[in-house]
């Protein structure tokens, strides 16, 4: 049972999502809103939100300045994405400035529910087609974020790199876990390893980096 505010201005929409939660986390309570400064009173009044689902692009926002408003302003309640927005490098962005996950709307229904699920579990959630993209559909690299130094990337175990390699797909552990046949808890021991082997503090900081990486020739040696 979850308590979850839904913020978009496309009333079809919220009640796509709706329908979504209502029939995938039974008994929670949707509160919806169609700006940002009614989201934003909603919080005070709600300091015990599990879960806001916002819009990028409904009144008030201006892009990512709504998502760092509502951060600051509710910095304890995970703030998830949903947008139709499909550029790798503003999904990036997003997390980047503090959203725990980002949800295309033309994501599937069951996909839709799956993230909010891993969201809600603690897990951060990308959409993994736009993360295996390797330039954003304005046709621009994204390379701002360097790569890591191959001394640092030879220090990861072969289990470690495949483990990197499928976490750069937009994988979750979970998924991760089946794809490699191992256990779901062995997972996150090795990304807790990758993240202290890399000196980076979380799974976004890796993904960021890594995006370029020729696995193949490090599983080779």
């Amino acid at each position: 049972m979850y308590k979850i505010l839904i913020a978009d201005d496309h009333p079809l929409f919220r009640e796509a999502i709706h329908n979504v939660i209502s029939d995938g986390f039974a008994g929670s309570e949707v509160m919806e809103t169609a700006d940002l400064d009614s989201a934003l009173a909603l919080t005070r009044e709600h300091d015990d939100l599990d879960l806001i689902l916002l819009d990028l692009n409904m009144p008030g926002m201006h892009g990512l300045n709504g998502l760092i408003n509502l951060r600051n302003e509710a910095p304890t309640i995970p703030v998830v994405i949903v947008s139709a927005e499909q550029d790798k490098q503003i999904v990036l962005q997003a997390i980047t400035y503090g959203a725990v996950g980002f949800i295309t709307k033309s994501s599937p229904r069951s996909q839709m529910t799956d993230a909010i699920e891993q969201i809600l579990n603690g897990n951060v959630y990308l959409p993994p087609d736009i993360i295996r993209s390797q330039k954003s559909p304005t046709g621009r690299r994204l390379n701002e974020t360097p790569a890591f130094p191959p001394e640092l990337l030879q220090a990861l175990t072969r289990k470690q790199l495949l483990v990197l390699e499928r976490m750069t797909k937009g994988e979750s552990n979970k998924q991760i876990a089946y794809t490699l046949d191992i256990a779901e808890t062995t997972v996150k021991a090795h990304v807790s390893a990758i993240l202290r082997k890399l000196n980076v503090h979380n799974r976004v900081q890796a993904i960021l980096s890594a995006g370029d990486i020729d696995f193949g020739a490090y599983l080779r040696r």
